[in-house]
């Protein structure tokens, strides 16, 4: 049986769900190839983090997303459980202010109906409302109640899926940008990077934002990507009143509309904006008044009352990619031979990734004719790292005698321990990271994400990973390049301080 070499280009949700289907199959030499210095950096890290149940996607109109909505959202489920990653399925509320807002709620129960989703119903007594969600705006006089809705940490998941990839023989390269795909009598031969020329017979497009530029470069012209900007803000973990259920307005043709949620990790987020920015404006992530303004408007509008904004520690921005086409572009190609599109992945697309994965499997057998062998041994199974803040005191206690690194809590506010620190690098260069950073060890263990916002616990951080990986305190980059943590006279200081 013929063996070929794989590259996917993206460590994205997208990237990293398809890099773990793949490497299911013995015959298939997978690489993946990131240009950031960790997985999960784009699109895919500035996320609301919802798994919609598919009642929102119009088969007519985006056929595609609307079936890989529905079946991503229940096989999530599975993988959920097989790869530790952190999610809830809260269900989800969509709000209806007056006479107008209900015939339009009808609509989306409709399309529930067409695309198979579960559970889906109009509530228009106010006592079942604020029985289901008893912070939900006292202007609401009814809601689409869709159970089958879901959260899940997307940065987690993303590092879950690599690691999994990994453990089951696919490689990966970090800080490795694509540069040109070589084709040859119309054939894929394979991608020349800034770290050298990567073989291959099969190439996989899933760079997010860059797509439509990747596809370029294999000659394939046929789509636009324009970043479509969302902000955000976070409170503090301890603010109140937080959500129990997924809480949004009816969407628009533009957007879903502002989310107010409460994370996977305890913090009511609001969010996000939608503003459509030039096509060369793919790294503005940038937040603006004007935008997180309406991002507070907006969800004072959903619920009877907001944490104040002091609570507040945190507000961002993300980027989507929005395709000229309206629908997600998952294709393979004859010409060239071996080039496989899986662009304009804008929302669901979190939800779409699993579904996605398979669908690019289906695609390699069907269109491309790629015969595959199942891998005997194939693991599915991923554990999750020993977590402090999860445990209760006997556990906490007993860990700590084993392992009296437990006991040095590193991050107070999250209660992320040395020990955790120490794990998280460990699992970074297992999988390939080359450049230990500050951010990576953030979206693995949760320290730095705290009401002081690493104010306290970064230099910890810091000292921790200068002994470890024995490098000077400077060269410690927050998410590496030129974001170095310390320089100018901190770095004299302290080299001074040295001598």
């Amino acid at each position: 049986m013929r063996e070929y070499r794989v590259v996917i280009i993206g460590a994205g949700i997208v990237g990293s769900s398809i890099a773990r289907v793949l490497s299911m199959y013995e015959n298939l030499r997978v690489q993946v190839v990131e240009k950031e210095p960790d997985v999960g950096w784009g699109a895919t890290k500035a996320n609301t983090s919802i798994l919609h149940p598919g009642h929102e996607e119009d088969p007519d109109r985006h056929p595609v997303r609307a079936r890989l909505c529905v079946q991503g959202n229940k096989i999530w489920r599975r993988w959920i459980k097989e790869l530790e990653i952190p999610a809830k399925f809260p269900g989800e509320l969509m709000l209806a202010f007056n006479d107008e807002d209900l015939k339009r709620v009808r609509k989306y129960i409709d399309l529930a109906r067409r695309n198979g989703v579960p559970g889906v119903r109009l509530i228009t007594d106010r006592e079942e409302l604020e029985q289901l969600e008893p912070n939900v705006s006292e202007g609401a006089i009814g809601a689409l109640w869709a159970p089958t809705a879901g959260q899940i940490n997307p940065i987690q998941a993303t590092i879950a899926l690599i690691e999994n990839a990994v453990d089951n023989g696919v490689m990966l390269h970090v800080e490795t940008k694509v540069i040109g795909i070589r084709v040859e009598k119309g054939l894929v031969r394979g991608v020349e990077t800034t770290r050298g020329f990567i073989e291959a017979d099969i190439v996989i497009n899933a760079a997010g934002i860059y797509a439509d530029e990747i596809s370029k470069m294999a000659g394939i012209d046929e789509l636009r990507i324009h970043p479509r900007r969302g902000e955000y803000f976070v409170f503090d973990p301890l603010a109140e009143p937080k959500v129990t259920r997924i809480i949004h307005p009816i969407p628009t043709p533009i957007t879903k509309g502002v989310y107010v949620i409460t994370t996977t990790e305890g913090n009511l987020m609001i969010g996000p904006s939608a503003v459509d920015l030039p096509e060369h404006a793919k790294e503005d992530k940038s937040t603006t008044l004007e935008g997180l303004n309406y991002v507070w408007k907006e969800a004072k509008r959903l619920v009877k009352k907001l944490p104040p904004r002091t609570m507040i520690i945190r507000a961002f921005a993300g980027l989507r990619p929005e395709p000229s086409t309206g629908d997600f572009v998952i294709k393979a190609y004859d010409d060239p031979w071996g080039f496989v599109n899986v662009a304009g992945i804008r929302s669901p697309g979190l939800t779409s990734a699993p579904a996605i994965a398979y669908h690019v499997r289906d695609l390699l057998q069907e269109k491309l004719g790629v015969e595959l062998k199942g891998k005997r041994k194939w693991n599915p199974y991923r554990k999750d790292m020993v977590r402090l803040r999860r445990m209760k005191w006997k556990e906490m206690k007993t860990l700590v005698v084993k392992e009296p690194a437990y006991g040095w809590v590193i991050c107070e506010c999250m209660r992320v321990s040395a020990a955790e620190v120490l794990e998280a690098i460990e699992r970074m260069r297992r999988i390939g990271i080359r450049t230990i950073t500050l951010d990576g060890i953030k979206f693995r263990t949760l320290a730095l994400m705290g009401r002081c916002q690493g104010s306290f616990c970064r230099i910890r951080i810091a000292l921790l990973l200068q002994k470890r990986l024995g490098v000077p305190l400077w060269s410690i980059t927050i998410r590496g390049g030129d974001t170095r943590y310390a320089m100018g006279d901190i770095k004299c200081l302290w080299r001074k301080g040295r001598t």
